[in-house]
């Protein structure tokens, strides 16, 4: 049976490639040594076959084969549209 693949959640920031989108997912992470909740932004650039996704939605993208020498994930859904 195949492992669980990561599902991560994030914002399209840029959709200028062919078939491929820029995800930024933001999460929390505590400072190692003062303590304090720093929000952290990672960039992914994810495959979207359709070319459907555009800058501001949040979408669900899922860990993938490479695809490409920098693309490992893939777009699944789109949660919300862009205002």
């Amino acid at each position: 049976m195949r492992e669980q693949r990561k599902r991560l959640v994030g914002v399209v920031t840029s959709d200028k490639m062919d078939k491929t989108v820029v995800v930024a997912v933001t999460t929390t992470k505590r400072h190692p040594l003062y303590g304090k909740v720093v929000r952290v932004v990672k960039k992914y650039k994810a495959h979207d076959e359709a070319n459907e996704c555009r800058v501001g939605d949040r979408v669900q993208i899922i860990e993938s084969r490479p695809i490409s020498r920098h693309k490992r994930w893939a777009v699944v859904s789109i949660l919300e549209r862009a205002k």
